[in-house]
């Protein structure tokens, strides 16, 4: 049982640190010298260092799919908090409902978050050169992961 919730936490904490990679890093789309993310557009020289960054633009969808990163990482904060909180305060054979509804809504948020990243990114930019980046990628792995946490939860109970 201890090694069952060992690898639980382990998981849940890699969910939690590709959340936050993917929200932070200025990766989601690359391409011709310049890297963008939910938050600015940098532009990078030849050999990597970047020179100059302006805050992305203020478009509605934009702020969407930031919100939405951010809830999903406040959901996924919560929900492991809420674990740690009921593996304490529940009773035996209790199963950890609240926990795995709140991975649950983590692991939608980024899936929200990442699909309308896909479908307006191409409103944002025209050139053809450009590609998603890593940390576009590590949304979309969170996203499975957080649910696959979050139903684990639900079905796990509490033993002694």
């Amino acid at each position: 049982m201890l090694l069952l919730l060992l690898g639980i936490i382990v998981l849940h904490v890699a969910v939690l640190v590709l959340l936050f990679v993917s929200t932070i890093v200025s990766q989601w789309i690359v391409g011709n010298g310049h890297a963008t993310d939910l938050w600015q557009n940098c532009s990078t020289s030849s050999s990597g260092n970047v020179q100059h960054c302006f805050s992305s633009s203020a478009n509605e969808w934009l702020q969407s799919v930031q919100a939405t990163m951010i809830l999903s990482i406040i959901f996924s904060v919560l929900s492991l908090f809420l674990f740690f909180c009921q593996l304490f305060t529940l009773t035996k054979g209790g199963r950890f409902y609240l926990t795995g509804v709140f991975q649950v809504l983590a692991g939608l948020c980024v899936m929200s978050a990442a699909a309308i990243y896909t479908v307006r990114h191409s409103e944002w930019h025209f050139n053809s050169d450009y590609s998603y980046g890593f940390a576009y990628i590590l949304a979309w792995v969170a996203f499975p992961l957080a649910l696959l946490s979050g139903v684990i939860y639900v079905i796990l109970r509490k033993r002694e």
